[in-house]
């Protein structure tokens, strides 16, 4: 299989672009066995696009910029959500059990800061696992896909600034379980950064490896300070944290706190507003002491269990009625808007290589994600990226030097450093304390080097961003920069020598793209 296209990540976005490559063979790596691991599957909310009666593309346009407060790329915007309803047909016709009414119309809730009913649901909350159940089967018929589970990129191959191979780790055998993977055209669809935080909804698998191979190869990265905070992960000792889909809400639930007081209650939207606001809201009020409780008593009380069976099926296990007893949540890592730069067919600053999905920034998203945008940027630009690919025929292989395998990645030095200085509010002082720690093991060449690298780049990104928009916070420049809405771009050797000292702050790390 070698000179075949290789996609890493087995969650959505990257097995959607292993189908639409098909009959063309192609690699897919995953680290675990199809649909165990990837973040596609956790995903409850649903996929956004605009299939109501009374929606159009440019509602759904307008609902995400706003969102995306002044740093969404609208020509990407308008071009995903366009491509919103096909989206959802092309995923009913892989066997995607969408949620339908007795007339067989989609059956569509609704999510914070959307003005129109455009939420498609499979199996209620259970979307992302019942698309991706759709899609895993579909992958494992195709005879053209080659799929290498318990397989991880460890690194890529690069020479004169062009893919050359993919360095991974599989099970041990031949070779001691090291591949090289030769080939000049390169997916990266590794899903997002929540590992690296302590409290996350995330897989604890998704920590930001793909951004790391990116950076290490030289690729540039993007918006990397845009982290969204989820504001309702259910609240316990079991890590990851549960997600308590917004969609309860969208349905009527209230955020309470320990006196039963809906502290919200006076906030433009309430627990509908966009997420960083909500988010921000309970981590105040969680610092200020007081417990914080998402109540659907009242919405949906005994029904509860039928329309959010996964999020009643996590309740239970916490040993929570949630049809008579409020949830305990706080926020969560939940969502990366940055990623790696690419541009409008998915290529990065590296030839031969591309991202989708999560790992990649496409300008969709700006500062701040719209629900359930995601999914739908996933599948969208999958099929765009495979259509690029495809296009774009396998160079001649230069042999490139092939260093020693690289450690297993384990970022829990990292959490601790970033959940206290890059969470929802951040200052100069813990940023800049967060970079200190972060650049020894970013050089260190262990098993926290990688971590600490993606770490360090959204460390400095947010230390360099002297202002508060979307899910970026500063508590020492509260205000928003209106000069401040262009997308930046950082390539890792620039920050590297910027929290050495060694290069002076300034373009050079943080360019405007």
């Amino acid at each position: 299989m070698d000179m075949a296209p290789v996609i890493i990540g087995g969650g959505l976005a990257g097995l959607m672009a292993a189908l639409r490559l098909a009959p063309e063979p192609v690699v897919v790596l995953s680290k675990a066995r199809l649909g165990t691991e990837a973040s596609s599957a956790w995903a409850q909310g649903g996929i956004a696009a605009c299939v109501g009666p009374d929606d159009s593309p440019a509602l759904h346009l307008a609902d995400t910029l706003a969102a995306g407060d002044g740093l969404c790329d609208p020509a990407v915007v308008q071009r995903i959500v366009q491509a919103g309803p096909a989206a959802i047909e092309g995923l009913a016709r892989l066997g995607a059990r969408f949620d339908r009414g007795a007339d067989g119309a989609l059956r569509l809730g609704r999510e914070a800061a959307h003005g129109r009913r455009r939420i498609v649901h499979a199996a209620g909350d259970g979307t992302g696992r019942e698309v991706l159940r759709a899609v895993v089967a579909a992958v494992r018929d195709t005879a053209s896909i080659t799929v290498l589970e318990g397989t991880e990129a460890r690194r890529l191959l690069v020479r004169d600034n062009a893919v050359t191979g993919v360095l991974a780790a599989g099970p041990k055998g031949a070779g001691n379980g090291v591949r090289v993977l030769q080939t000049t055209r390169v997916v990266i669809a590794t899903g997002g950064i929540g590992g690296l935080f302590l409290h996350t909804t995330n897989p604890a698998g998704a920590w930001g490896g793909g951004l790391a191979l990116a950076a290490r190869a030289g690729a540039a990265l993007r918006d990397m300070e845009f982290i969204q905070f989820h504001p309702t992960a259910l609240d316990g000792d079991t890590l990851p944290l549960g997600l308590v889909s917004e969609a309860v809400r969208g349905d009527g639930a209230v955020l309470i706190d320990g006196d039963g007081r809906r502290f919200m209650e006076g906030v433009p939207g309430a627990e509908l507003a966009p997420r960083d606001v909500v988010a921000r809201a309970v981590w105040r009020h969680l610092a200020e002491g007081h417990a914080v409780f998402l109540d659907a008593r009242q919405a949906l009380g005994d029904g509860f269990a039928q329309r959010f069976p996964a999020v009643a099926a996590l309740c239970r296990a916490a040993g929570i009625n949630p049809a008579v007893q409020p949830i305990p949540v706080r926020p969560a890592a939940h969502y990366h808007m940055g990623g790696i730069a690419v541009d409008a067919a998915g290529r990065s600053t590296v030839d031969g290589l591309w991202a989708c999905g999560e790992a990649a920034c496409t300008g969709m998203h700006g500062a701040n994600r719209l629900a359930s945008n995601s999914l739908l940027e996933a599948a969208v630009c999958a099929g765009w990226v495979a259509g690029d690919v495809s296009g774009t025929p396998a160079g001649r292989i230069r042999q490139s030097p092939v260093d020693a395998l690289p450690p297993p990645a384990d970022p829990a030095r990292v959490r601790a450093i970033l959940s206290r200085s890059a969470g929802v509010l951040r200052d100069n002082a813990g940023l800049e304390a967060a970079v200190a720690a972060l650049l020894p093991l970013a050089l260190s060449g262990g098993p926290a080097a990688d971590p600490a690298a993606v770490g360090l780049l959204v460390a400095l990104a947010a230390l360099r961003r002297r202002e508060s928009r979307g899910a970026h916070w500063r508590t020492d420049f509260p205000d928003q920069d209106k000069a401040a809405t262009c997308p930046r771009i950082m390539r890792l050797d620039d920050a590297l020598r910027v929290a050495r000292g060694s290069a002076p702050t300034g373009a050079s790390l943080l360019q405007e793209a």
